[in-house]
């Protein structure tokens, strides 16, 4: 629910769902680079936020890559996922499927997801271009918030 809360908040303050918006907004650099096998990371150097984005990935790619490491940027604004992934034995995997969540959130709102409610989760990730496990990941999220039916 705290992911949910803050993308409520975040498009409520600026009125997008654009991660490349938010960004520019946030003040938080985007770089566009040659990142070779890389989608993109985020890191934070003197105090200055900053989301490099593989410049070879096709743009609706890029787009999520930009919301995922957005999501990095504002809820773990100091950590640095291949610094720990690389030099410690702490486990990033919470860090990549809350920004995952977090993407999700921003770019598929729950009134859109609902007018796919009798297709599978194959067929969604087709429609947005996403794998499948982020649809999964997404519809999961969405399930938690449905109200419950009540049987009469």
């Amino acid at each position: 629910m705290r992911i949910k809360k803050s993308v409520q908040q975040i498009m409520r303050i600026y009125k997008t769902r654009d991660p490349f918006e938010i960004a520019r907004l946030k003040h938080i650099l985007i770089v566009f680079e040659d990142l070779g096998t890389i989608n993109g990371y985020y890191k934070k150097a003197y105090r200055q936020k900053q989301i490099h984005i593989n410049q070879n990935l096709p743009r609706h790619r890029q787009r999520f890559v930009c919301a995922h490491e957005l999501g990095h940027a504002i809820l773990h604004p100091n950590s640095n996922t291949p610094f720990l992934r690389g030099n410690t034995f702490f486990l990033v995997d919470k860090l990549e499927i809350e920004a995952n969540t977090f993407a999700l959130e921003l770019l598929i709102s729950d009134e859109e997801l609902a007018q796919y409610k009798n297709f599978n989760t194959e067929q969604i990730a087709r429609i947005y271009g996403y794998h499948q496990k982020l649809i999964e990941l997404r519809l999961k999220s969405f399930e938690a918030r449905k109200p419950k039916e009540i049987n009469s």
